[in-house]
């Protein structure tokens, strides 16, 4: 009776350890723009795209600011898949080279950003002073910071790239809103992204300066998803199964924006009427795509600011192999 109590203890112990759940922590920020991951979270698709692999997966969405600290999380091991803009993403491949070895897992979206300002007298860049202050989610190294630094560069030369780095201010989307739109603060500009860029513009006072796509000379990638190389190569299934869940998400926001749009409500407690999400979701210039587009210009314009210490020759370099088929830039 002892021996079978002992073999019955060890085939529990055995089947407690096989049915251990694994954590995946998955980063994201503020804004439409992380709605593939919204849609990951919302629908479960991650956890059933595990279970489809043979997989418990417990998985955990956390909303964090701004890259720099996303980057930060990812390096003390305390998340799996980093999420942010291109800025941080190149930021942390430079300097993780010999040692992470942090790659791009895919790419959320090609969106485009814009400099909104309530400065009547401010119409194009050149028309900023030491008096105004534009707020976005991390000064230097944000894709914010770094479009900004590119349309700089290319108006006033590339010694002159830093040019508006001391009047930015490192400040989260929706607070730089209301920060913008309350016209008190110093905060007079706001280098946004989808929903807050399209809210701000409805108050008459507030227009664009900047358009992301104008600098870029097109459509380019705005977020990305990125990880360590050491949990891209022990963890196969479920890495896997991260990419077949959101390339179902994207599927289901081409196919579906109305839903989409629900899930990103429901999810941020949003208070924009679902029909102006919608719209948000199914404009075409926003491309839910999880191939890069023009990320290659992104590193080598850090690369010649120093951001980067890096050179990439291709994107390739820039992202793990599993998208390589689709093609990128």
């Amino acid at each position: 009776m002892k021996r079978f109590g002992q073999i019955l203890a060890g085939v529990t112990l055995l089947f407690a350890a096989q049915t251990h759940a694994e954590t995946v922590r998955v980063a994201k920020q503020f804004g439409v723009s992380y709605l593939p991951l919204i849609v990951m979270q919302e629908e479960h698709l991650l956890e059933a795209e595990g279970k489809a692999r043979g997989l418990d997966l417990e998985v955990q969405f956390l909303t964090i600011s701004n890259g720099a600290s996303i980057n930060d999380a990812l390096i003390s091991g305390n998340l799996e898949f980093a999420s942010g803009g291109v800025g941080p993403m190149l930021t942390i491949w430079g300097k993780t080279r010999n040692n992470l070895k942090v790659r791009g897992v895919a790419t959320l979206n090609a969106m485009p950003i814009w400099l909104n300002t309530s400065n009547p007298k401010v119409h194009a860049l050149h028309d900023f002073t030491e008096t105004d202050k534009i707020a976005l989610p991390a000064v230097k190294v944000t894709i914010q910071a770094i479009v900004m630094q590119m349309a700089a560069a290319k108006e006033f030369g590339m010694a002159n790239f830093a040019k508006f780095d001391p009047i930015t201010v490192s400040l989260g989307h929706p607070d730089a809103q209301v920060a913008l739109m309350s016209f008190k603060s110093e905060i007079n500009a706001h280098f946004t992204s989808a929903p807050f860029m399209y809210e701000e513009l409805l108050d008459p006072r507030i227009h664009t300066v900047l358009n992301s796509y104008d600098v870029l000379g097109g459509p380019h990638t705005f977020n990305a998803v990125w990880a360590t190389t050491a949990y891209h190569d022990a963890h196969p299934k479920t890495y896997a199964a991260f990419l077949a869940a959101l390339d179902r998400a994207q599927k289901l926001i081409a196919a579906d924006p109305k839903k989409a749009a629900e899930l990103y409500v429901r999810n941020e407690h949003s208070k924009i009427p679902l029909e102006r999400v919608a719209e948000i979701v199914a404009k075409p210039e926003n491309d839910w795509t999880m191939q890069p587009k023009q990320v290659l210009k992104f590193a080598h314009f850090m690369h010649q600011t120093g951001a980067v210490s890096t050179q990439a020759a291709d994107w390739k370099e820039l992202f793990f192999p599993e998208i390589y088929a689709g093609g990128g830039s």
